[in-house]
């Protein structure tokens, strides 16, 4: 991991900083255009050629079958079986303050406006499991679509080598209560979401991460009137630590090594006003086994990854927030002091005993969050994500009566002269 001194860069090089490994532009997005219209096109067909070509799977049916799916329920273990329960009940508990009520205000006397709350009917769920299964994103997407109430929820998720669907996935599925399941993965699965096959129902909105294919999917059926509404254009995970001299170089090091293995392009930033810590970090690096689980991925993302020692604290907290990571580490004392200052982030982990990975299987909070520098202006997922509000408004004719020269000149400012003949034919 290369180690940037503030005070011995300039502006410009620390502007590149900011920037993240490429994702969709390394795409041939014209194949994936060409893919979704195939598959808007030719329904199952495009879907069994693309899963074919890209999955080496064929199944008889999209649709997992019932007893598969308790099969799968029956052959995770006690351990995994408690730890979903615990995951479940913890990311149940923090979701379920983001529900919404009825909120009704009386803006002039006779006028009421209010909103309601809808959920949306259909949602796809989309969990990969590529080079590791993640059942984790199943009780991430699935729990709040539930407490949104959204009428229908289906999932997908791409087959194995054995052309099943992950049994942990499968079982994850079944403990929450969804049990519509669809055996396809990568961009046919969102295009197949996003249109409706003969086997598998069209949605109104697509959730979930996925490689740069699936995100390049994601956007072109966002963009297409025919297509779904998306939650985000996820990219590589990220984590930025922000350390002080009270940080453990071990412990800074296993946090940048468990953000690394999610993926080739994932990144980790150390960002600290204490220069041997980031010395002691290089070298606590350099010890990792060789032997570990997925260390080819691991040794990409480092070699992607850096450390920067910040002038000061404050400078330090301002890289953090134009670089406005998906995951914040702040192992700092009194690192509660420091969250009136962040303003940009998805999710942030405070103090020495906070991992990301509690927040990536059962603290509570959601794991599906902005990526690429879009905390600055976007949220993670939350139960809100899965519906939608319709404002409603009730005039008496006493309340039109007080609104009406409002109403009236602003018709008459934008030369719209039905806009005013429509109150004063109601008080004529």
């Amino acid at each position: 991991m290369k180690i940037y001194y503030e005070e011995q860069i300039k502006v410009e090089e620390q502007k590149n900083l900011l920037k993240r490994p490429a994702q969709i532009g390394a795409v041939d997005l014209e194949s994936i255009q060409r893919l979704c219209l195939d598959v808007k096109e030719q329904g199952d067909r495009a879907v069994r050629n693309y899963s074919q070509r890209f999955d080496s799977a064929t199944p008889d049916t999209f649709r997992v079958p019932q007893e598969e799916i308790d099969a799968a329920a029956k052959i995770i273990s006690p351990e995994f079986r408690k730890a979903l329960e615990q995951a479940a009940m913890n990311i149940r508990a923090f979701h379920a303050l983001q529900l919404r009520s009825t909120q009704q205000v009386e803006t002039v006397a006779g006028v009421r406006c209010w909103r309601e709350v809808r959920p949306l009917e259909t949602v796809g769920l989309y969990v990969p499991a590529g080079s590791a299964p993640l059942p984790s994103t199943v009780l991430m997407l699935g729990i709040p679509a539930q407490l949104a109430q959204c009428k229908r929820i289906i999932l997908c998720s791409p087959p194995r080598t054995n052309g099943k669907v992950d049994p942990f996935v499968l079982a994850t599925a079944q403990f929450i209560g969804i049990t519509e399941i669809y055996c396809v993965g990568g961009a046919q699965a969102i295009a197949a979401m996003a249109y409706g096959t003969e086997s598998i129902p069209k949605v109104d909105k697509i959730f979930g991460p996925g490689n740069k294919y699936v995100a390049a999917a994601k956007q072109f059926v966002s963009n297409d009137p025919d297509g779904a509404a998306i939650d985000m254009i996820a990219g590589p995970s990220e984590v930025l630590i922000l350390a002080d001299e009270t940080a453990l170089p071990e412990v800074v090091a296993w946090d940048c090594i468990s953000q690394a293995e999610h993926d080739p392009d994932a990144q980790a930033v150390v960002v600290t006003t204490d220069s041997k810590l980031a010395k002691a970090l290089e070298e606590a690096l350099t010890q990792i086994p060789t032997n570990i689980p997925r260390n080819d991925i691991v040794q990409k993302a480092l070699s992607k990854s850096f450390a920067l020692v910040a002038k000061s604290l404050d400078s330090a907290i301002q890289f953090v927030n134009d670089y406005a990571p998906e995951h914040l580490i702040i192992n700092v004392k009194n690192a509660e002091a420091l969250v009136p200052k962040i303003q940009n982030a998805g999710s942030v982990f405070l103090g020495a005993y906070a991992p990301v990975t509690a927040g990536d299987y059962a603290s509570g909070t959601n794991h599906t969050l902005p990526t690429s520098g879009a905390a600055r202006w976007f949220s993670g997922l939350t139960v809100e994500s899965f519906q939608k509000t319709i404002t409603f408004q009730s005039l008496t004719k006493n309340g039109l009566q007080a609104l009406s020269p409002t109403l009236i000149a602003f018709a008459e400012a934008e030369g719209l002269y039905a806009h005013s003949k429509s109150v004063t034919c109601r008080l004529s």
